[in-house]
């Protein structure tokens, strides 16, 4: 019975890579892509018959699929069941964990940004934080899903992050509760009586319907400028981007384009399905963990010249993943094509250069490297690409100097609209 099943398994794992070899086939050698097959079925026959232990055909065949996966872009990936069901409830904007953005850096488990009001962020885990090991099993050459599986789990139970952090001379183990992440995807508030402001935390199903009734509570309270703030923003959905962006620029306007292999073009743009405020002066917030739907939203308004553009060059997340589901209810979210702004820019690997560059100072004077896309292994590389020089940390609000700049020059943009109706 269970050499029957190896069996199965083994012929579902070949029909698998024959699918995927056959979309590429036209540029291999024939024989040697049999070969390597039959290498394949070489390795997990003998393994089935010799290795020390008992082991599960199913586990080698799901290895085999990561491996071929891990091999390709740091944002593919194989989703298991489980980790299929917990990405699209992750979507919607609630899961059970902790509440990090992780990436892999020079071989580490690394820390891009912590979600705001979670378990991490209360804990003081910070971008650039390397996590060695998650409750005493090291993170070495684990990849991204698997270490978010162990990071996540039921609200209450703890999990042991081991941090290295370049200030410490030693790691050092930090206990997490883990807790529902709800995430509130749009945060508001009134500045000096007249700006508006809107944090927007990431990209979800209900977060342009959330920004629509924002605004209003806004316009309603006196607001006559408006700051967006992007920061930290990971991104999230290519719908939610293109519907925020639309509440800001004019039907018709072209918000984003996705260019894939073959070269065919995919372009979104703006419709009037809601309240737009296409007239009101308005500054974007970015900085390095802005990144992909966040990039779009603001690429989309740099390029229309509608918003002014303040910061720190963003993360430069510009590659469209596309959900895949599989026979047996799990999936793939393979890389398939790259944004593009309005103007044509390519955001892979070179992020969006703000119009005012505002650096925050960190208070020992000392600026902490951060991670962008081209910090990733394996990532894609950009079509233009200038480095430039790593940021510090985000800082405390009443010191935020690029807030308080945008509020500088919305307050001087006022005085000079007068002077130009005097004039």
């Amino acid at each position: 019975m269970r050499k029957k099943i190896a069996i199965s398994f083994l012929i579902l794992i070949i029909a698998f890579i024959g699918v995927m070899i056959g979309r590429w086939s036209a540029a291999q050698n024939t024989d040697s892509v049999y070969e390597d097959l039959r290498t394949f079925t070489e390795v997990f026959s003998t393994i089935k018959k010799n290795y020390v232990d008992d082991v599960n055909p199913k586990d080698l065949i799901r290895s085999a699929i990561k491996g071929m996966i891990n091999s390709l872009d740091p944002h593919s990936a194989y989703l298991t069941p489980e980790a299929y069901k917990d990405f699209q409830t992750e979507t919607k904007g609630e899961f059970g964990g902790i509440g990090i953005q992780i990436g892999i850096k020079d071989g580490v488990l690394t820390v891009i940004a912590p979600i705001e009001d979670t378990p991490a962020w209360k804990a003081g885990i910070k971008a650039g934080d390397k996590i060695i090991r998650i409750d005493g099993q090291s993170t070495k050459d684990m990849n991204i899903n698997d270490a978010v599986s162990k990071m996540r789990g039921p609200k209450g139970k703890p999990v042991t992050l081991t941090i290295q952090r370049d200030e410490w001379k030693e790691p050092r183990d930090i206990t997490i509760v883990r807790d529902i992440i709800r995430i509130k995807s749009v945060k508001y508030k009134m500045i000096d009586k007249e700006i508006g402001y809107v944090k927007l935390v990431q990209f979800q199903e209900a977060t342009a319907q959330d920004l629509a009734n924002a605004l209003k509570v806004l316009k309603d309270s006196g607001m006559k400028s408006l700051i967006l703030d992007l920061r930290n923003n990971p991104g999230g959905l290519l719908q939610s981007a293109v519907e925020v962006s639309e509440q800001f620029l004019p039907p018709k306007h072209l918000v984003v384009s996705i260019q894939g292999r073959a070269g065919e073009k995919m372009q979104y743009y703006t419709e009037q399905v809601r309240p737009s405020y296409t007239d009101i002066p308005m500054i974007v917030l970015v900085n390095q963990g802005s990144a992909s739907a966040s990039e779009i939203v603001a690429g989309a308004l740099q390029d229309w010249g509608r918003a002014l553009i303040l910061g720190v060059q963003t993360f430069g997340k510009g590659s469209v993943q596309s959900l895949i589901p599989l026979s047996d209810g799990s999936a793939l979210k393979l890389t398939t094509a790259k944004y593009y702004t309005p103007k044509g820019r390519s955001i892979h690997a070179v992020g969006i250069m703000p119009d005012i560059v505002v650096k925050l100072e960190s208070k020992n004077g000392k600026e902490i490297p951060v991670i962008r896309e081209k910090d990733l292994e394996k990532h894609f590389k950009g079509e233009k690409f200038e480095p430039k020089e790593m940021v510090p940390q985000e800082v405390d609000e009443k010191e935020d100097t690029q807030l308080q700049r945008a509020i500088d020059i919305l307050k001087s943009w006022k005085i000079m609209e007068k002077l130009k109706k005097a004039a």
